[in-house]
């Protein structure tokens, strides 16, 4: 059986961040909403939501375009990997601030080689391999939890600076 690999990435990858308290910090995820994805169309409505919920928490519109960018390749990626997932989209809240929640779940044939699929211009699938690297680096916080045979999560955070 190949291991679970979670990566957290935004304190590492965003220097210019809000700096991070150590230690366990509560997020609450409430007003999630779930898309299934399973054809092309799917990826338009995705984004669609996942804008006008963004944009409904007040970010602004550079990070509204961003946040479309995240979800048309996360659930790009579904299609092309797995043929049919879930994106789910929520509120964040945590001491006092709030963002964005973007989860893509499949019960795909899961990823091999997590950290090689992390590195920039890797692809199986003959693309620039921008995609999951692309969305550690432009969202605040980053996982992914892979296992051969069992399938993909990979959850993305934002927050409203």
């Amino acid at each position: 059986m190949t291991p679970r690999h979670r990566r957290p990435a935004a304190a590492a990858l965003r220097e210019s961040g809000p700096p991070r308290a150590s230690g366990p910090r509560t997020v609450a995820v409430r007003d999630e909403m779930q898309i299934p994805i399973a054809c092309s169309q799917d990826i338009i409505v995705a984004r669609q939501r996942g804008r006008a919920l963004a944009q409904e928490l007040g970010f602004s519109s550079s990070d509204l375009t961003l946040i479309a960018t995240i979800i048309s390749e996360l659930t790009r990626n579904i299609l092309n990997y797995a043929g049919r997932g879930t994106l789910v989209l929520g509120v964040l809240e945590r001491d006092r601030r709030r963002g964005i929640a973007v989860v893509a779940r499949d019960h795909g044939p899961g990823i091999p080689d997590v950290a090689r699929a992390l590195e920039i211009g890797y692809s199986t699938s003959g693309s620039l391999g921008l995609g999951l690297p692309g969305v550690r680096r432009l969202m605040d916080e980053f996982e992914i939890d892979s296992c051969a045979g069992r399938g993909t999560t990979v959850t993305a955070r934002k927050w409203i600076p």
